[in-house]
């Protein structure tokens, strides 16, 4: 039986996957700040569902003999798109989704059973393979991640308000709806970013565990995201290097162990914080009771 675990050549591996470092890095800064809004939006079937569609893309692009990353980006953006203008209310957008999951499930699985080329290929759809990125792939990722990046950054304030309280935000003159869509949109850039490193089946690892973790420790709408993108950049960075030592574990399944272990600590943080407030509220009123008493 192989040990789970072996340092043996690791430095000669490191320097063989350099390239997947850096689009790790960079899909778990897009990762986590965008995790901020899927959170706070309550929007994570709508991520289940845009990865979907980005499975039929990439699924589409494998059989043809076209790249796989520009067919998962085209899936997500349609996905993205038809979810924008069809759901902008939560009840509608869940119904859209739906609808589309099964059938984005139903065209990827005819793709690949059409396709005959090698089995490790369909496998790696679903797992990620981001092992395997050329040059030009990750040329591609960082621009998308760019173009994710400065549309979060012209859109931050408004959209967070919007993502809070729509009615009110709408009230003073917010462009919610319009917001609504741009955001799908960089959403599903971001979607089909992920998918690369953690595969179709793990990318809520990437897209909304960082948030969840960081909202247990913290309220600050600074450090919500920077907490989130730390721990999205840990885990897809931290889950390329365990995986190295590991001569029979995929990367996606170190990405998601580190993402949830990183989750249940927070948890714990967050819980001890919060029994320590509430004592503190409690001696405060016990505090105040007696003054008034005397």
């Amino acid at each position: 039986m192989n040990p789970l675990f072996t340092f043996d050549d690791y430095g000669e591996l490191l320097g063989l996957v350099h390239t997947s470092i850096i689009a790790a890095a960079l899909l778990g800064i897009v990762g986590g700040l965008i995790s901020v809004f899927v959170t706070t939006r309550d929007m994570a079937f709508a991520v289940h569902g845009v990865s979907e569609l980005s499975f039929a893309g990439a699924a589409f692009a494998l059989l043809i003999g076209g790249d796989v990353v520009l067919g998962s980006m085209a899936g997500s953006v349609l996905a993205a798109v038809i979810i924008g203008l069809l759901g902008s209310k939560a009840r509608d957008r869940n119904s859209i989704i739906g609808v589309l999951m099964p059938f984005g499930l139903g065209l990827a699985i005819l793709f690949l059973a059409l396709y005959q080329g090698r089995a490790a290929n369909k496998f790696g759809l679903l797992t990620g393979q981001i092992v395997s990125i050329s040059p030009d792939q990750l040329r591609l990722l960082l621009v998308c991640g760019t173009v994710v990046l400065i549309a979060l950054a012209v859109m931050w304030r408004p959209l967070m308000f919007a993502s809070i309280d729509a009615d009110v935000a709408a009230a003073r003159g917010v462009p919610v709806r319009l917001l609504s869509l741009a955001f799908m949109v960089v959403l599903g850039l971001a979607v089909a970013l992920s998918v690369q490193v953690v595969g179709v089946l793990l990318v809520l690892a990437l897209l909304i565990t960082p948030a969840a973790a960081a909202m247990r420790v913290s309220a600050s709408p600074v450090w919500v995201p920077v907490l989130s993108m730390s721990f999205a950049l840990i885990s897809s960075v931290g889950g390329i290097l365990l995986a190295l030592a590991s001569p029979v574990a995929p990367i996606s399944p170190m990405v998601t162990t580190i993402s949830f272990v990183i989750y249940l600590i927070c948890r714990l943080v967050g819980r001890r914080r919060m029994g320590k407030l509430a004592s503190w509220r409690r001696a405060t009123a016990d505090q105040a009771g007696a003054s008034v008493a005397a």
